[in-house]
């Protein structure tokens, strides 16, 4: 059962989350402030398997405990939540090491299809060694430790995002095969096939980047004409 820590000094908001995230069959911790989301990632036996968290809280912003979270080398999924509709602030988020933001108010699905997406990142964290899918994959000039978000290039070491991480894993685990843009925006973003935006693309460009000797000629992410991305080893 996945792990959840809520970080939301709203009472009403904190047990409503925790109340539908709970119906979606996971187990869910609430922090009112800061200093206790941190103490509580820092101290928990059982690790999380996500964070939900506030921006605007007593004590400590959402913004320095995803960087103290992050300094502390602990990679879970961050998803934070924010009420400032502000390029500014959603950048800040990120480069503090959230993976992603949703805006308040928000609507309960949406949230539900957020955490759907972030949670995929344990997909292949396996019951058993023998279960589990490669940790480590070569391929060309360039190794992925998927247990640890890097990327070993000639150029050096990439930390990757957990989107990243995830859709470099959904093509090298379909390899060979043509997936469509569809199949990725709902695995690696957990987002309904159909919807209208071309952030596959853009995450295919900067994979790219990281791993191709030349990006304008891709060896190793090919493009399939009219439908995705085909991943060749």
């Amino acid at each position: 059962m996945p792990r959840i820590l809520v970080v939301e000094d709203e009472v009403h908001l904190a047990e409503g989350l925790q109340y539908n995230l709970e119906a979606e069959g996971h187990e869910v911790e609430l922090a009112a402030d800061g200093r206790a989301a941190v103490g509580c990632l820092a101290e928990s036996e059982t690790p999380f398997d996500l964070v939900v968290l506030d921006v605007m809280l007593p004590e400590m912003s959402g913004f320095e405990v995803a960087r103290r979270v992050r300094a502390a080398g602990n990679y879970v999924p961050i998803l934070i939540l924010t009420a400032k509709d502000d390029a500014a602030d959603r950048v800040r988020g990120l480069e503090e090491g959230a993976d992603d933001y949703l805006l308040k108010p928000f609507e309960l699905e949406e949230l539900l299809a957020r955490v759907r997406g972030l949670l995929r990142r344990r997909r292949w964290d396996g019951v058993s060694p023998e279960d589990r899918a490669p940790q480590t994959v070569r391929f060309g000039e360039v190794e992925v430790r998927f247990d640890r978000f890097e990327l070993e290039t000639p150029r050096g070491t990439v930390q990757l995002t957990t989107r990243e991480a995830g859709l470099l894993r959904a093509l090298i685990d379909r390899e060979g095969d043509a997936v469509t843009r569809g199949d990725l925006l709902e695995e690696v973003w957990g987002l309904r096939a159909e919807t209208r935006t071309r952030v596959v693309d853009s995450f295919v460009s900067r994979l790219r980047k990281y791993i191709e000797p030349d990006p304008s000629r891709p060896r190793h992410i090919v493009s399939v004409r009219g439908h995705g991305y085909r991943f060749v080893r």
